[in-house]
């Protein structure tokens, strides 16, 4: 009898741990799911220094939204949405108003708002598909249409600025060109199909003739040289090159400033601020309401006129929340295995 008894033991412990083990191994590979699918992150890593009390969740990588951030590239829309890139599976998603749409591909109407002109050959093209009512052809020409008055036309528009309000446009523009894309190929064809080396050189000699007629026709060396165009009163129309100026329209809120080595100007010319040696040229710049202080990004560095520098953050953006201006990005939060978003008064 107590054999059976010890017996019957023996038989519940080992069925005991059967279960046990059961269990452990299904917490095991729930662990493993978590981590290969990334909806379990570790709360043990420290927040990044640019963190702020106050910073607001903008979208959670966890659930639908499968994203390692560190394969991520971010950037705002004009509307104000996110627009983030995954590099990995090379889908876009958009986060607006706490809502992700995507996964998206490449070609989706909805990512026609890139900041970047994506056609070298012809950037008249891509500004007129992306600024329709805006820009539109003439003939073998293109018009800039704003506030109910027209300008041009313009052989090329190499750039094409407007403000958040819509109130404000620049442009890069070229009254002429010397050969247009049909023009061009007629001419690529020609000279292919010639049968000597001979007969090659002298179309190339006839077609560079022509050119220089045309060029002398259409007021010579000014007709085809870059100028800019802007409805604002006063605006010079000088080239803007890497010594005298660039054209920006996200260096300071609702306005198109003109950003030369070491000043950053209205389009009139007139100096709004003046900035460091140190910081001269900059790439990414924003100039405060007030012109009083300016902050300078350069690869996940944010360092303000002030003196004050903030890290590991990407994304710096200008926002407007109310009738506050506010210099605003964005950082990875470990604990919350998110997106977050700070906001400097500015």
């Amino acid at each position: 009898m107590k054999k059976s008894i010890f017996i019957v033991l023996i038989l519940c412990l080992i069925g005991s741990a059967s279960i046990n083990a059961q269990g452990l191994l299904k917490k095991v590979t729930n662990s493993m799911k978590d981590e290969l699918l990334g909806t379990k992150k570790s709360n043990t890593d420290p927040e990044p220094a640019c963190a702020c009390s106050d910073a607001e969740q903008i979208v959670g990588l966890g659930g639908k939204l499968q994203i390692d951030y560190k394969e991520a590239e971010i950037s705002t829309m004009e509307d104000g949405a996110l627009l983030m890139y995954d590099k990995l599976s090379t889908k876009y998603y958009i986060v607006k108003d706490g809502i992700t749409t995507g996964p998206l591909s490449d070609g989706d109407p909805r990512l026609a708002v890139s900041e970047e002109n994506n056609n070298d050959k012809d950037p008249s093209e891509s500004l007129m598909k992306r600024y329709k009512g805006y820009i539109s052809k003439s003939g073998e020409k293109y018009l800039i249409n704003f506030g109910e008055k027209q300008y041009g036309p313009y052989g090329t528009i190499y750039s094409f600025y407007i403000t958040k309000s819509k109130d404000k446009f620049a442009a890069q523009v070229v009254d002429n060109v010397i050969m247009t894309e049909a023009e061009g190929k007629k001419m690529d064809a020609a000279i292919k199909n010639a049968k000597t080396d001979q007969e090659k050189m002298d179309l190339a000699m006839q077609y560079s003739q022509q050119m220089q007629q045309k060029i002398m026709q259409n007021g010579g060396a000014s007709g085809i040289s870059p100028k800019i165009v802007s409805n604002v009163p006063g605006a010079l129309t000088g080239l803007t090159s890497a010594m005298n100026g660039v054209i920006n329209a996200n260096a300071k809120y609702d306005d198109i400033v003109e950003i030369s080595l070491t000043r950053v100007n209205d389009l009139t010319g007139k100096t709004l601020i003046t900035l460091k040696q140190s910081d001269a040229l900059p790439t990414d710049i924003f100039i405060n309401t007030a012109n009083t202080k300016y902050a300078i990004y350069n690869y996940g560095s944010m360092t303000i006129s002030d003196g004050t520098t903030y890290t590991d953050l990407f994304n710096p953006h200008l926002m407007k929340t109310g009738s506050q201006v506010y210099l605003a990005y964005m950082y990875y939060s470990p604990k919350k295995n998110a997106m977050m978003q700070c906001k400097i008064p500015w």
